[in-house]
């Protein structure tokens, strides 16, 4: 593993979209399956409840398990706040902390920073930073595919 990746990450994305319809596209599989890594999600949107994300077939051809990520929702404010632990099963390594937060900018942007606590988990703060080889571009790719679907309606990667 690289000894430099911070355990806290920060990613900021513009996006020509509301808070509402890019809240939609993190927490549902109709759309999370669109872009990124095409893993749909399923939260149950309240203090407690699960956060769990599937492998897509690509990721099931190369022999991943059925469900990739897990955690439980901390905190939830619609659609301005998103608080969870997150997991990568895979790993071995215990769970995280992530957070979205939406903000409305004039004109029809909204902010969108992605904040991952990642303390104690060095091979997925790699793997998310974009640093493993074959492993994706992590959330700078992820965050980069949403704003282009949303933007434009298709994906950068098809």
């Amino acid at each position: 593993m690289t000894e430099n990746i911070t355990t806290h990450q920060v990613y900021r994305v513009y996006i020509k979209a509301t808070p509402e319809a890019i809240w939609e596209a993190i927490t549902t599989p109709e759309w999370s399956k669109k872009y990124g890594y095409q893993a749909p999600v399923s939260y149950d949107l309240r203090p407690g409840g699960a956060f769990q994300c599937e492998a897509s077939e690509a990721m099931k051809e190369h022999g991943a398990p059925d469900n990739i990520l897990d955690g439980e929702v901390v905190e939830v404010d619609p659609p301005r706040k998103l608080v969870q632990t997150w997991r990568a099963v895979w790993t071995g390594e215990g769970f995280t902390r992530l957070t979205y937060e939406l903000e409305e900018e004039p004109g029809g942007i909204t902010k969108l920073t992605l904040i991952h606590d990642l303390q104690g988990a060095p091979q997925t703060a790699a793997q998310i930073a974009g640093e493993l080889e074959g492993a994706g571009g992590g959330w700078s790719q992820v965050l980069s595919d949403l704003k282009t679907l949303l933007e434009t309606g298709k994906p950068m990667y098809s």
